[in-house]
């Protein structure tokens, strides 16, 4: 029996996923593309980069277990509409033993201008007890190497935030229809 040598996985940072088209039955009432097909666009980006860590349909058919995403905040920069071309970049920002916290970015494939951004935290699940579980050695070994090559990168300045109005002034609306009140003094 031969000794078999497993090279170690190659990570670029950021990770560039293939160029993915914006189809016609996609486009709303608006006529761009409607706000679901972007997150078609950036789970298939996440397909790709998870399969270079290891994390494919035979690692859920094989040792059961898989990616659960927890949570996602996109923000929607630029319209996108009917054909343009698009590529995703992933950005591994932190992982542990059961949790991948990452950022995307979708960009016009051609043009290079931003048209949305995904911040996620996904969750490793074993699939037979449906619950959180640790990662298998070998995934956190990829996960590792994926790190490294992209902690190399300044880390996105949309990271971490949160939804909510900003602060401005108060606007009042007044009551026309209202006869004002007169003032009673006693």
């Amino acid at each position: 029996m031969k000794n078999e040598t497993r090279a170690p996985a190659l990570f670029f940072a950021p990770f560039v996923s293939s160029a993915m088209r914006v189809e016609p039955q996609w486009i709303d009432y608006n006529g761009h593309l409607n706000m679901a097909y972007y997150h078609v666009l950036f789970d298939r980006a996440v397909d790709e980069v998870f399969s270079l860590v290891g994390l494919t349909r035979d690692y859920v058919e094989t040792r059961h277990a898989s990616t659960f995403t927890a949570e996602c905040h996109v923000l929607y920069k630029r319209e996108l509409t009917e054909g343009d071309l698009v590529r995703v970049t992933a950005q591994l920002i932190a992982f542990d033993d059961k949790r991948l916290h990452y950022y995307l970015e979708m960009r016009h494939a051609n043009e290079g201008w931003l048209a949305a951004t995904s911040e996620n935290l996904s969750l490793h699940v074993d699939m037979i007890d449906r619950k959180v579980a640790p990662f298998t050695p070998d995934i956190l070994a990829n996960l590792a190497l994926m790190k490294a090559a992209h902690s190399m990168m300044p880390l996105p300045s949309a990271i971490g935030r949160i939804i909510g109005m900003p602060h401005r002034r108060t606007i009042e609306v007044e009551d026309r229809a209202r006869e004002p009140e007169t003032e009673t003094r006693h």
